[in-house]
């Protein structure tokens, strides 16, 4: 029986190395092998390796809000009007609340969430820094739960807007924010849902809502930061949380908040305005008879009303509002809504098998009965 040397295979090793690498001249030895080369396997090659970038980029721009409203309640707890009866002074109490937000431009224009600074007798920014500086309201809209502040600060870090209508589910979104208190707090996710509304939240509120969902760590006091994308633009504002769930947060799209800026900033407040007609939604029957992926109908044209003079009808579709195409009722009234009194606007329209353009300027939104 033939048994082998142990240092044979060795020896078969050195050859095998000699034979591949050769002798450098002037040395009586091989040069040490290559150190061999580490493969990487990518599982998911849209998945970032660190949001420290992002971090970086966005931190300096967010805020922290601080209110404080003054509360005059009775002493007589649970017997309103009681402590006026026997003479007894009201007393004050200070309630307070916190929140975020972020820096907008150089001039000290702030954004956040309506119902962090709503009622507030008094508002405190806190910088990065640490720095409190005091601030004002400059306007506000309730129906998407927005707020513009002014501080008179120098040398303010604005953010960059992004596009909230590019995001796609599964998208990875960035929130940062001060919850519970927790300044500058980073939590990441992805965008879970596009198109939410306060019926998925739970709760039953007026005004336009077409609310970004993600799993991103939401809490209280996170409300008016912003909801950022990899390359750190703003893509929302964080506003809300379903309470009986874990990793499911709203966000206003920042191209709604872009739409109201300019009128919050000059008048403080969003003028509504009106066309003068009804409208509903589209059937799936209608739809597949008119061969039509989108469109509203309209159903009634109000006398002395824009659309009247502009020569639309009952029974037309409504396909593009300034070239926007309209899915919904809800994207038409948003966008009517805040058009501005005064400004001219283009209703592309079906109308018996022809698609037609019809200009009209819309109106203040008259109170109705």
């Amino acid at each position: 029986m033939r048994t082998s040397s142990p240092l044979l295979p060795i020896l078969l090793t050195a050859v095998s190395l000699a034979a591949c690498r050769p002798v450098e001249q002037g040395t009586d030895r091989p040069p040490d092998p290559d150190p061999p080369e580490t493969s990487v396997k990518v599982v998911y090659p849209n998945v970032p390796g660190s949001f420290v970038a992002v971090a970086k980029k966005v931190r300096p721009s967010v805020v922290n809000v601080f209110t404080a409203q003054i509360v005059r309640e009775s002493p007589l707890h649970g017997f309103p009007g009681f402590g006026e009866l026997f003479g007894l002074p009201q007393r004050d109490r200070i309630q307070r609340s916190l929140g975020s937000g972020f820096v907008l431009d150089a001039q000290g224009y702030v954004l956040t969430n309506y119902h962090v600074v709503r009622g507030a007798d008094q508002i405190l920014i806190q910088l990065e820094d640490g720095k409190e500086v005091p601030a004002t309201t400059v306007g506000a809209e309730p129906a998407i739960d927005v707020a513009l502040l002014h501080v008179n600060e120098p040398d303010l870090s604005p953010v960059t807007l992004g596009d909230s209508d590019s995001l796609e589910v599964g998208e990875w979104v960035v929130a940062i924010g001060n919850p519970f208190g927790l300044s500058h707090t980073v939590t990441s996710g992805i965008v879970s849902a596009k198109g939410r509304d306060y019926r998925d939240i739970g709760v039953r509120q007026g005004g336009y809502q077409n609310f970004i969902q993600t799993d991103a760590s939401i809490n209280p006091g996170n409300s008016g930061g912003p909801l950022v994308n990899v390359t750190g633009e703003v893509v929302g504002v964080n506003t809300a949380i379903a309470a009986a769930a874990q990793g499911i947060g709203f966000a206003v799209p920042i191209n709604m908040v872009k739409v109201v800026l300019p009128q919050l900033k000059r008048s403080g407040r969003v003028v509504p305005a009106w066309i003068g007609i009804g409208i509903a939604e589209l059937t799936p029957e209608a739809k597949q008879r008119l061969d039509l992926s989108f469109g509203v109908a309209v159903t009634e044209v109000y006398d002395g009303g824009p659309a009247a003079g502009a020569d639309v009808q009952p029974g037309d579709v409504i396909l593009r509002f300034n070239g926007a195409p309209i899915r919904h009722v809800t994207e038409l009234a948003w966008m009517t809504n805040t058009a501005g009194p005064g400004n001219e606007v283009t209703l592309q329209l079906l109308r018996e098998g022809r698609v037609k353009d019809v200009v009209l300027r819309v109106a203040p939104k008259p109170r109705m009965p």
